[in-house]
Order: C-alpha cells, then structure tokens, then sequence
C-alpha cells in the first residue's frame, strides 16, 4: 500500500538572552523574588485577566520567556548625508542614527555591497535611506550627459513596496521623484517612471517581466543606476530565491551594457549566515553589519499548549457561533481524526486569548497558519470580544484595495487588532502594537522572529504568545522553549544552479544580451554551457561564433515562473454579481476550490459551483451551512536518478531526483462542531506531475521484521515515521511543512524495499530535501524524540498524523514507527560510501 501527502506537505541580528522561566501554578510568580519586575498591564488601567500575571496563572502557560530591555548606541549623522535628508529625519523625531545604522551606510556610499542583518524595528530602513537618498537627490552631471543617480528597490511583496513608498512620501523631500512599479501601474504612470524617477519601488517579478526584457526603454535608469536596495533578503529562497537570484544576475549584466555597476543594500532580520546567503543572492561578496546597536523594549514570551489540561476542561467553551466549519485541516486535532468528546485547541484558545488583550484595550495582532484560519480567528472576536467590532482579518488573496485600506485603519488606530497570515509579517509599518498571538509555529524560526518582532516597535514593551497546535513540532519546541530564542535562523537555500531554473533564465538573459563564452560561466555558474547546448538543440537558443543568442520569437521571459504559481493564479467570482472575492494559487486550486468546496472570505461562506483549470477561474454562491470540505489526494513516486546515497546497515538514504504523481481524487465532507466526517465525495481532475528532489530511505524486509513490524502493519509504521518526518524537518531547515510533500509504501517497485520519501514541493527542488540528507543523523533522532515523547496512545497531531495527509491519516502504527526509528538508529550511519552507484547530479 502507498500512503501519499502531497498537501500535508506541498506546495538577524542574534537574539538577546532570555530568562526562561516555568510559570508557576496556580498563581502568578511572587515579583519579590526579584527574577522579574512584577505583573505588567499590557494596557488598560484594570487588573485580573488582562495582565501578563494572569496567563502565567493559567496551566497551559507552560514556559515564560523574558527578553530584556536594551539601550541603544547613537553616532552622528554622516558628514557625506544631505542636508535635507537628515533634516527630514530630524523632522521625524530622529535626533541621529544608531551606530549600527552609520556602519552600514559608510560601507554602501563607498560603493561596498553590504548585508544590514540586525533584528526587526532597528532602523535598516533608515541604514539605506542615507546613502540612497543622499544619492537621489544629487543634480545630474552636465559633463557626462547622463541621468543623475538612481535608486532601485526590491521588495518580495507589493503590500511592503507601497509601504516603502508611503515612508518615502511622508519625509516630504520635494526634489524626491519616487514611484511605484507593478502589476497595478497603469501605462502612463510607467511612462512618467521611466523618463523621471530617481527611485523606483517594485519587486522581482516586475524587473524580471518588464524591466529586463523591455530595458533599451529603461535605459535612462539602468544607465544611472547607483544603488540596488533588497528588502527582507531571507524571504528569496528555495526555488523563489534561486529565480531572484538569476534576475539578479540578469540585472547586473543589462547594468554592465549601459556602463553601471550598482552597488547592492541588502537587509533582513532573521538572516543566517548573512555573508554566505547574502553573496549566493546577488553573486558577489557582501560585507555584513549584524550588531544591533537600537533601543529595544522588554519582551515577555508566553509558551501556551493547550493540551495542558484536560480535554473535558476545554469542552465547555463556547466559539459564539463563529464560523467553525472555515477551520482549516492544519488548525485543529479534532479536524483530523474523530474521537470520544472535545479536544484542547490551538485555534480555541488563540481566539481566546485574542478576545481577552482586545478587550483589554491591547492593540493586538494574531497570526494563522491558513487563510481559513484568519477567518474563523477574525469573526470568532468580533462576535466574542467587547470591542470586536473594531478587529479585521488580513490575508492574501484579498484585493490589493481592501488590504491597503486594512493597513490605513490599524495604523491610524481605527483598529484595535487584525487576525492575519504572513502576508503581515514583513516589513509594513505597523507601529504601537502591544502583543502578538501565534496561533501556532510559523514554520521558521525565521518567521517566528519576524512576527514575534511586531510588537513593541520603537522602544515600546511588549507581549508575545506562542499557542502550540498538536504538531510535531510545535510540541517539540514546547518542550525545549530554549529553542525559540537560543537557536540561530535556519540556512536559507537557494540553488541558483538548478538546471530547473537556469534554464529559462538563460534564455531570458540571451534575449536581452546575448551570452558570451568567456563570461557565461562567471555570470551564471558551472554547467551553464551544457544547459545552453541542450536549448540550443530545442530550438531555443542559436550558437554563434563566440556566443548564444535568442533565436524564439516568443517572450522568453514567458519560459520562466519565479513564484511556482503556475501561470498565475485562479481568480474565485461571486457567482451571481461578477465580484471576485479573492485568489487562490493555481498549484492549490484542486485542493481548495474544486467543484462544491466551501470558500470563506470575510467570515462569510460560499460553495463552488465550478473550476475551469485552463482559464484559472472559479465561481462561487453564498452558502449557510455547517459543513467543511477537505480534498484527499492519491500519489505515487518514480525514483529518477539518485545523486547521494549513505549506507544505514542493510538500509539506505538517498537523495536524488524523482516525479512525484498526484490527484485529488475525493474530498470528506465534515460537521461543526466537532469536526466529524458525514460523507466523502469524489472528484474527476486531471492527475498532475512534478519533477523534484527528494530524500528517501529504502529499508529491506528484513529491517522491518528485526523491528517488530510484520507485514500487516508495514504501511502504518512507514506512513507514521513518514508524518513525523516531515514534521521536523523545518528544525533543521529554512522551510515549514508546506513547503514538502511524502510518500510511504511496503514495497516500491524500483527498489523492492519498503521506501519513506520526502521531497521538494517545487519543480527541481528547493534544497530542503538535500538539507534532511545532510543531517539525516540529527533529523531522525528528533523525529524519533518527538514520536516517543508524545503522551498519547496511538499518535495524535503532535506526533504522527498530518494536517493535510491527502490519505486521511490512514493507516498509521505510531508504536511501529518507533520502533522502526529505533532499529534505524541502533545500526546508524556507516562512514563507508554505500555499494550503489551514485550519479552526478546539481548541487544542492
């Protein structure tokens, strides 16, 4: 039997040291110990439910950790900045930069690419805004004839390069000319940019489409081209990243035909290994500023798990009515298997939470792992909490209006807090929030930094509540809440050298300038030649003395997808009115928008009544119901070619190429509350293909019996070690578990083993796989500890189930999975090369 989960699973500064505290029970800590200042108020003037003295009161705070405050380092301004640039921060309330800050624009102005990798609310903004500007706002030069200086800035999303563009605005330079380019720019604004602007705000998508391949018309900016500004430089990677980094390349060589040589201003929060990451970006070194030398407020973080007490202790609360059949199958633990009675919950007891600092007048924002989530979170306070009324969700596939206005009104205090999905976690200018709720691990430890880190922005006090699901993981960190600060951000990975990837792009790139011989290889990296040769026999590349050039007369840039969304996504319209209510990525759409799903925006539900796949559209009518619909999927992996293997005695991991096969096949129809399935319905789509890397282990018959695990209970046991697997992963790597895909089986036929596969949900990986292999030792010892120290009896969420098994978490054998792990990690890794042959394959 095959068990696939192709959903489950698919598609910085460093910390300062905190104080890691067991809450004490059932009262709030003694403050004359003299550990901790005593119970802070968040906000309000009233005491009880609304201090952080009464969460550490309650048994399901299972750890405290406190963050100290930290006072900052000025210098003074630079004597190199405009005068009207720091007069205009000045204006600001700016009186002069931080240290770190100066650093790192000494470095840019002298034309150093440099990395700004201090945490979140440090002023990085301000860091490049000095050279950048100064720049900017130079005259043109009368002797060279050429534009004056300019400044092009890249964010990864539209919502944080308006929110730059509006920063821009507000320092009321009038000699600035900033614009904005994207999807959204009608024609004459792209004019007016193009013969004016001095800074252009955008994002990769736009200079891959437009600026690249139409750049003879961009020529005036290109030409003068000064500064290059990469906004949250860690979100560019697995396959993401390795297509920005080619875009990237492609820039600078356009910059290099014009006679530029812009100098790259790179800044995250949460990069690890700054240098390394930064320089696999952009192609060059980097030099790094990573002392973080800002004022920063004290943070208290709150470790919650709600499986602390009792189910029958959270069977009595009541949602108000909220629209519980949104909840998404990776929210809840009753939303994957049924049982006798409630079950404690992540996504109960962040509303809970939520509505309690909301109606305490604590600005607040509560982060969801799905869109769905966002939704239920949302109108479950608005109609529970006092002042919900005040309380909105914020998510992507919203329209590019409604998230604006959003934005406006939790500024301007119109809104006391938002439920929201990453889309908020960048960036945006969200000042004077008092705490945020996770409700539940956001996949990184990149991620948890840069939501945990939007509270308490300038200087302020802040809370923050980590609500753990019934997750591998999630528990995992629950029990070593050390983790959350102490560990460094994983390794961001990105293969710029993926043949999956290059490919468009040096057809791209020959388009715009064509590829030479003795450049190709420095520009793009090894192999680049023989990729070339193999277009050029497609028909899409002509070699010529010297070099290949683009011979198509299609847009090549057409060949390339940076964000894997399958040629863009599908549009869900109100059935009756024509209004589009929202989008949902083309790779997702058989999942979440198949024939009779239920769809939620707003707190408002609607059914499909269809999906036409090829024009990416889907309809929708209004629905009140109290149902949920879940897809299952079926799904079968072809071993292509293996690159890496090691030897684990009679066993073998792999890592290598392979095609992943997958259909949604059925979705399961089920009841709120509750959760309980009432029926399944199948579905006739189309299967789909996907060429990616993994890492599977090929473990003999023999293996199985020596741990216990007969034929019978095979497919259980290896479904279950499969499930924790791709639990904790993210541990080790920079993806969560939506970025993987599994499959298990008894017996596959290319191997005639057992086989547990976990791969890359990405065309031609994304490097995660290839990271699990590398730490193949480390990754099953911690699955094996989260499998083994999970009190339940036959697996739960928190250890072996899946939120998205696209096989309904069936079958599973939690105690054969165990032993399964412990028989692989008795014989351990042998040091010897493994007998089987190993094929080249692209770096990882």
């Amino acid at each position: 039997m095959t068990a696939g989960c192709p959903q489950d699973e698919s598609p910085a500064g460093g910390p300062r040291s905190p104080e890691v505290r067991p809450p004490a029970h059932p009262g709030p800590r003694d403050a004359a110990a003299g550990d901790e200042p005593g119970p802070r108020t968040l906000s309000g003037d009233e005491p009880g439910p609304r201090t952080l003295a009464s969460l550490l009161g309650d048994p399901r705070a299972v750890a405290h950790l406190a963050l100290p405050a930290r006072v900052g380092v000025r210098e003074p301004w630079p004597d190199w900045l405009d005068p009207r640039v720091r007069d205009a921060y000045v204006e600001q309330g700016i009186s002069s930069p931080w240290r770190h800050q100066v650093v790192a624009a000494q470095l840019a102005w002298t034309g150093t690419h440099v990395m700004i990798a201090t945490g979140t609310a440090s002023g990085k903004t301000l860091a490049f805004g000095m050279p950048a500007l100064t720049a900017a706002l130079l005259p043109r030069d009368p002797t060279s004839g050429r534009r004056a200086p300019g400044v092009l800035y890249l964010a990864p999303t539209k919502a944080l390069a308006h929110d730059q563009l509006a920063g821009l605005h507000a320092l009321g330079l009038a000699d600035l000319r900033a614009a904005a380019l994207d999807g959204d720019s009608p024609e004459e604004e792209r004019a007016w940019t193009r013969a004016h602007a001095r800074w252009v705000v955008t994002n990769p998508d736009m200079l891959h489409r437009a600026v690249l391949p139409g750049h003879e018309r961009w020529r005036g900016l290109l030409a003068s081209l000064r500064f290059v500004v990469i906004d949250e430089a860690h979100t560019y990677r697995g396959v993401f990243g390795s297509h920005v980094a080619l875009v990237l390349r492609r820039l600078r060589r356009v910059c290099a035909r014009y006679g530029a040589s812009p100098t790259v201003i790179l800044a995250s929060a949460t990069a690890a290994d700054p240098a390394s990451s930064g320089a696999r970006l952009i192609g060059e070194p980097v030099s790094v500023v990573d002392q973080d030398d800002s004022t920063r407020g004290s943070l208290d973080l709150v470790v919650w798990n709600p499986s602390a007490v009792a189910p029958q202790e959270a069977a009595d609360a009541d949602l108000g009515g909220a629209d519980l059949q949104a909840a998404d199958a990776d929210l809840e633990g009753a939303d994957l298997v049924s049982g006798p009675g409630p079950r404690p919950s992540a996504l109960h007891d962040s509303i809970e939470l939520t509505c309690r600092l909301v109606d305490s007048a604590t600005t607040t924002l509560t982060f969801a792992r799905s869109r769905r989530g966002v939704e239920v979170i949302a109108a479950a306070v608005r109609e529970r909490a006092a002042r919900g009324a005040q309380f909105r969700a914020y998510r992507g596939g919203y329209l590019p209006e409604e998230r604006r206005a959003l934005e406006a009104q939790l500024r301007s205090g119109e809104l006391i807090g938002m439920a929201a999905t990453s889309a908020l976690e960048l960036g945006i200018d969200i000042t004077g929030l008092d705490a945020v709720v996770l409700s539940g691990w956001p996949g990184t430890h990149a991620s948890f930094r840069q939501q945990v880190g939007r509270a308490g922005r300038r200087g302020a006090s802040a809370l923050a509540v980590l609500v753990v699901r019934e997750d591998p993981l999630d528990q995992y960190l629950s029990r070593h809440p050390d983790l959350l600060t102490g560990a460094t951000v994983e390794a961001t990975v990105l293969d710029p050298g993926n043949p999956y990837v290059l490919a468009g792009h040096l057809c791209a790139a020959a388009a715009e300038v064509p590829l030479t011989d003795d450049a190709l290889e420095a520009e793009f990296g090894p192999g680049s030649q023989q990729i070339c040769a193999a277009l050029a026999d497609r028909g899409l590349l002509r070699r010529r003395r010297g070099g290949w050039y683009w011979t198509d007369h299609s847009r090549p840039a057409d060949l390339v997808d940076l964000r894997g969304t399958a040629g863009g996504p599908v549009r869900v319209v109100e059935h009756d009115t024509g209004r589009v209510l929202g989008t949902v990525d083309a790779s997702a759409a058989a999942a979440t928008v198949h024939e009779d799903a239920i769809y939620v925006h707003q707190g408002a539900t609607f059914q499909v009544i269809s999906l036409d796949l090829e024009s990416r559209l889907a309809t929708a009518s209004p629905v009140v119901t109290d149902v949920s619909t879940h897809a299952r999927t079926q799904s079968h992996v072809e071993l292509v070619s293996p690159y890496q293997s090691q030897r684990w005695g009679p066993a073998e991991i792999v890592h290598g190429e392979v095609v992943l096969s997958s259909q949604v096949t059925s979705y399961l129809v089920r009841r709120w509350p509750g959760g309980h399935v009432v029926g399944e319905r199948l579905l006739d789509l189309p299967e789909t293909r996907l060429s990616t890397m993994a890492t599977w282990w090929s473990i003999p018959s023999g293996e199985l019996r020596a741990a216990g695990i007969d034929d019978a209970a095979a497919p259980g046991a290896l479904h279950a070690l499969e499930h924790a697997s791709i639990g904790i992963l993210p541990l080790l790597a920079t993806c969560d578990r939506w970025d993987l895909g599994g499959v298990s089986t008894a017996l596959h036929p290319q191997t005639g083993t057992a086989l547990i596969s976990v791969h890359d949900g990405h065309p031609g990986g994304a490097g995660f796989a290839a990271r699990g292999f590398e730490q193949a030792l480390p990754w099953l010892r911690a699955t094996r500890e989260a499998i083994a120290t999970c009190g339940c009896e036959d697996g739960c969420p928190a250890c072996v189930q899946s939120p998205k098994c696209g096989n309904g978490n069936n079958p599973l054998d939690k105690a054969g999975a165990l032993r399964l792990a412990d028989r692989l990690l008795a014989t351990g890794p042998d040091p010897t090369p493994a007998s089987s042959p190993v094929m080249d394959g692209p770096p990882q």
